[in-house]
């Protein structure tokens, strides 16, 4: 099939372009590349790979008409990235979203990455059903942009989990990769909300669940499903326990509350009942990004875009 990723070059995007790539698949990376290019370097030579370097905010929108599928995985991530970037945060995660849904035709296929951060504060189980409470910007746009993901028949819209592990373009943002990231190179880890809880799943575990919802689409599309496992639903305290297993650090449990106060755990049933499961524990990504961060700084990711 001929697949255009949106957001290619990113954190996800670039290991799913790899992994279709690997399945014999024709794909277009889309990326507006504001990190470099070095996140395509390990794929960049292969023949059925096709590069565009472009906005989904403003260009023109005819590479995607001869696309059967479109993984659409561009946005402004996480809290702390749309809290600094506001406005982009609206005309990426929402208006462009709504540009593409409009521009493609009723057989092309548009999977999209939605995300879990939506359930809020809930504090209990949530599932697909579950009334949404998004508690911050990054939420709300990503609820936003679901609905009219939700609006074709022809669409599949994945809500994941917090997404953790190494790739070729490494976030330090997300919670776990953060944590791991401060233990090893300033030896403190201060909590803000210890005990709030979230659910978390490997980045190789995300890849393969896009890859599923690719091969079980006839099953899945005009849906939402949660991806993850109940076996990662860890508060901020469990994660730094985990993490100071392998080697001493200082914990500091803040007395004051964490901006970001999601707090929920989520069932994984629906995507479980057709054959999804998670594969990468959370203490062999803390390992792996361990044996990283001793030598790695990354760069920060809130910026002006």
């Amino acid at each position: 099939m001929k697949i255009l990723v949106t957001g290619g070059a990113g954190y996800v995007g670039n290991l799913l372009a790899k992994a279709l790539l690997g399945a014999g698949h024709v794909v277009t990376i889309f990326d507006n590349f504001m990190f470099g290019y070095d996140s395509v370097l390990h794929i960049v030579n292969h023949p059925n790979l096709h590069i565009i370097k472009g906005d989904i905010r403003n260009d023109n929108l005819a590479y995607l008409h001869d696309k059967d599928v479109i993984f659409h995985l561009a946005a402004i991530s996480g809290y702390p990235a749309c809290e600094a970037n506001p406005n982009s945060a609206k005309l990426i995660n929402v208006d462009a979203t709504v540009r593409i849904s409009d521009y493609l035709a009723k057989d092309q296929l548009l999977i999209y990455a939605s995300t879990t951060s939506f359930y809020g504060n809930s504090g209990s189980v949530s599932d697909e059903k579950t009334i949404v409470n998004p508690v911050s910007l990054y939420g709300l746009t990503k609820h936003q942009a679901e609905q009219i993901i939700l609006q074709r028949e022809n669409a599949i819209s994945l809500r994941w989990a917090t997404v953790f592990g190494v790739s070729p373009r490494m976030r330090a943002g997300l919670l776990v990769n953060d944590f791991v990231q401060k233990a090893v190179q300033e030896g403190t880890l201060v909590l803000y909300s210890p005990y709030s809880k979230r659910t978390f799943m490997h980045v190789a575990d995300s890849v393969k669940g896009y890859l599923f919802a690719l091969d079980h689409a006839h099953q899945m599309r005009g849906q939402i499903y949660n991806m993850g496992s109940e076996k990662l639903n860890f508060s901020k305290r469990e994660i730094a326990d985990a993490i100071k297993q392998y080697f001493s650090f200082e914990i500091i449990e803040a007395n004051m509350l964490d901006k970001d106060v999601r707090h929920f755990s989520v069932s994984f049933a629906n995507a479980r009942a057709l054959g999804f499961n998670c594969e990468v524990s959370l203490e062999d990504g803390i390992h792996e990004m361990i044996k990283l961060y001793r030598f790695y700084t990354p760069h920060s990711f809130i910026k002006p875009i």
